[in-house]
Parts: structure tokens; C-alpha cells; sequence
């Protein structure tokens, strides 16, 4: 049985949360391996829908073990608010189904801060972060000042570590004309948040490798999509850690020979949020139904995402960088009643093609689509359980993504309904 890593091969949103789910009930656990609540998976369960962000999916299947793992940045209060949020819905959260990597590091109320103070102060030049800190938190993680997961337990000793984080914010406000972090203060803050994080608290590597030696099954889930890379992405225009299937490892604990099987995730067309190229974007009545039909606002900020046909040669491209074994098509739906359809299978760049998006900012704005034009179909896809249920023409225009992308699709997806999927092949079994 193959361990299954989930990532998202466009920018995000792609439909992880239900694939998620609809894998985790062949799983034993579910793991969250980078990221923080800045990332959205809405899952709709016999009529009930769950929006979650920092907890893995899994964590509504009753038998199944969710792990944060060590990768992720966590924000303590709003892990706190979302745990109670999923109990008022009857979900139980324990630590029979729950555990926190001792080394994940915090977000404080201070990153928070400064994401949107610095956000605000950079005018046309924003890169359009969701304002939740989650960039300042790795950078404080990186520059080995972070506050972690394991010192909520010794609050005693915390206050040399609490010095050296705000010796660095302190003089960032100061500089932008904010008012200083108190040390009390936020000492406060940390001693009221531990007793609801702690419980959860574990040696995560140590016990996701006796998951593994005992035969568990591990699903491991991305956030965001491939194309927010800190290296990978459309930089600067990312997101700050590594969405690729490879930081599964690093970011569980667990060796590269844990993963087994990387599936991904694409929309049957392509969407983004925020600033960054995008260069099949729609900026037409055709995008904005696109979106209306999709309804295409993000699950954690509401904001508006931007719509486009979809870019064979960015998922051809990722799928490489990620060494994606199969694609999981969703929202295939989404396209029924149109009567053609573009897929963009190359782009112009200064007058010469080329077949992949270039690493610099300047140039990525500057590419122009090359597109291929499909028949569309009338009839409906939506609630489609098997290939025959499928019109000829949308069979068609999946078999050709599947050409122009390198890569067969293993799952397709026709609703936001977790039984409305077509298995190709079976990830766990390859």
C-alpha cells in the first residue's frame, strides 16, 4: 500500500478538501505538512459542510488520526476557535485523533501585525497576503528566534526567548511608526492559549514512524497549489514555504522513501487570489461566469478569485517539480453549456514560444497564451459516478488535458459532493 501525498498543481483552491476527504476514508492518518490557517478546504459530508484550515481533513472521519505536522505554522488561537467550531458540529477532537508536532512553530498576534501593517505600507508593490502572519512566522522560524509548539510547557523559562523575538519586532514597528510589543503582554497571551494546545502536543516524527511500521496507511495534505512555491511559484508572488509533494518529508519528520504515491490537483479550468501573472486570466463576462458557476470566493477571506481557461503547460510544469504521478480533475461541471472551450498549450514571450512559464517576475507578466480550442457540451456532468455517465465530448476534453500535461488523471471530480468521483485509479493501490 502506497503512502499518498495530496498537493495542489495550480495556485490553490483546486478542491484538495473533498479529494482529501474521499482518500482519507482508505487512510488511517491525515497529515498537514506545511502551510498555516491561510489555507481553506470546505468539505461537504451528508449535507453538513466543514471549513477548515488549519485542521487536516481528516479530522472529521471518526477512526482516523490527524497530525499537524512539524512544517506548519500555527496560529494557537485560531486553532483553538476552529477546534471548538468543528465540536458545535458534533465533531469530537481529542487527543485520541489530534496531535500537535512539539517543534511547529507559533504565530503570534505580533505576525499578525506586522503582515498587514507591512502589507499596507507597501502600496502598488503588495504581494497580497491573506494578512493571517503566516510570512513573518517563517521568517521568524528561519532566523531561529521562533516560539514553538513545546515552549507553551515551560512558560517559566520562555522570557529569554521572548526577548530575542521582540528585540528583532520591536525595531521593525519602531522603523514603520507602530507602537511597541509588550512583553507582558504577550506573556499573558501565551499563558491564557497553552492549556488548549498542549493536550494535543506530541512527538509527531516518532509516531508517524510506528504508524508506518505498523502498515498505517498516511495520507499527507498540501495546502495552497504548487504554484505559490517559495522556490517553484510565481515569485515574489508566493506564498513563504515549499508546497511541493517533496516538503511532505521534511515537513512530517518522515524520509523522502515514506511518500509513495503524489497525486494532484487541478481545476478543470484555473484560478487564482491575489496579485501575481496569470496568464489565461479572463478579465470578461466569460471569467465572471466562470467564477459565478464556481463560486469562486475563497473559504478562508471571501475574496474574489480571479478566473481563466485552463494552463496545460503551467500543470505539465508542475507536475515535474513535484514529481506528480496523477492528477485529480475537479469541477469538470463548472465547463458544461459552454460551446467552446480553450486549454492554453504554450505561451509567446517576445515573440518567441516556449513551453513553460519563466522563473523572472517581469517576464511571467509579459507571456501570452497559446490556446487550443475544444468543442464544449450541453448536457450536465455534474453528479457524474462513472466515465459512461460523461458527455463524448467531455470525455474528449479531459483525455486531451491528459496528453497536453504529461500526466493520466486518476480521479475526476463532478460536484462537491465526496461521492460524486470518478476513481481512474486508486492512489493507495498503485
Amino acid at each position: 500500500m502506497a503512502n499518498v501525498v495530496v498537493v495542489g498543481a495550480q495556485w490553490g483552491d483546486e478542491g484538495k478538501g473533498k479529494i482529501v476527504d474521499w482518500l482519507s476514508e482508505r487512510a488511517d492518518v491525515v497529515v498537514r505538512f506545511q502551510g498555516g490557517h491561510n489555507a481553506g478546504h470546505t468539505l461537504v459530508i451528508n449535507g453538513q459542510t466543514y471549513k477548515l484550515s488549519l485542521l487536516p481533513s481528516g479530522v472529521v472521519r471518526p477512526g482516523k488520526l490527524a497530525v499537524i505536522g512539524n512544517g506548519v505554522v500555527i496560529d494557537p488561537w485560531a486553532l483553538a476557535e476552529e477546534i471548538e467550531r468543528l465540536k458545535s458540529q458534533g465533531v469530537s477532537i481529542t487527543r485520541d485523533n489530534l496531535r500537535i508536532a512539539e517543534n511547529a512553530t507559533l504565530i503570534l498576534p505580533l505576525h499578525r501585525e506586522l503582515d498587514v501593517i507591512r502589507e499596507q505600507a507597501a502600496g502598488d508593490g503588495r504581494i497580497g497576503t491573506t494578512g493571517r502572519g503566516i510570512g513573518p512566522a517563517y521568517e521568524d522560524k528561519v532566523g531561529r528566534r521562533a516560539i514553538r509548539v513545546q515552549d507553551l510547557k515551560n512558560l517559566n523559562t520562555l522570557g529569554p526567548k521572548v526577548d530575542r523575538i521582540l528585540v528583532h519586532h520591536n525595531a521593525l514597528r519602531r522603523g514603520l511608526g507602530q507602537p511597541l510589543v509588550s512583553k507582558d503582554e504577550l506573556m499573558r497571551e501565551l499563558t491564557e492559549i497553552a492549556p488548549k494546545i498542549l493536550p494535543y502536543m506530541d512527538v509527531t516524527w516518532g509516531l508517524l514512524d510506528a504508524k508506518r511500521k505498523a502498515g498505517a496507511r498516511i495520507l499527507f495534505e498540501g495546502a495552497q497549489g504548487i504554484l505559490l512555491d517559495v522556490d517553484h511559484g510565481t515569485y515574489p508572488f508566493v506564498t513563504s514555504s515549499n508546497t511541493v509533494a517533496a516538503q511532505a518529508a521534511t515537513g512530517s519528520g518522515m524520509g523522502p522513501g515514506a511518500i509513495g504515491y503524489v497525486l494532484g490537483i487541478a481545476k478543470a479550468y484555473t484560478t487564482r487570489v491575489g496579485s501575481g501573472p496569470f496568464p489565461t486570466e479572463l478579465n470578461d463576462e466569460l471569467g465572471e461566469e466562470i467564477g459565478r458557476r464556481g463560486n469562486e470566493f475563497g473559504t478562508v477571506t471571501g475574496r474574489k478569485r480571479r478566473c481563466g481557461w485552463f494552463d496545460a503547460c503551467l500543470v505539465r510544469q508542475v507536475t515535474k517539480v513535484s514529481g506528480i504521478d496523477g492528477i485529480a480533475l475537479t469541477k469538470l461541471d463548472v465547463l458544461d453549456g459552454f460551446s467552446e472551450i480553450k486549454v492554453c498549450v504554450g505561451y509567446m514571450l517576445d515573440g518567441e514560444r516556449i513551453d513553460r512559464l519563466p522563473a523572472g517576475h517581469n517576464a511571467q507578466a509579459r507571456v501570452q497564451p497559446i490556446y487550443e480550442t475544444f468543442e464544449g457540451w450541453s448536457q450536465s456532468t455534474r453528479g457524474a459516478r462513472s466515465w459512461t455517465d460523461l458527455p463524448a465530448q467531455a470525455v474528449k476534453y479531459v483525455r486531451a488535458i491528459e496528453e497536453l500535461i504529461e500526466c493520466p488523471i486518476s480521479l475526476l471530480s463532478t460536484s462537491p459532493e465526496r461521492e460524486d468521483t470518478i476513481l481512474v485509479r486508486d492512489p493507495f493501490l498503485d
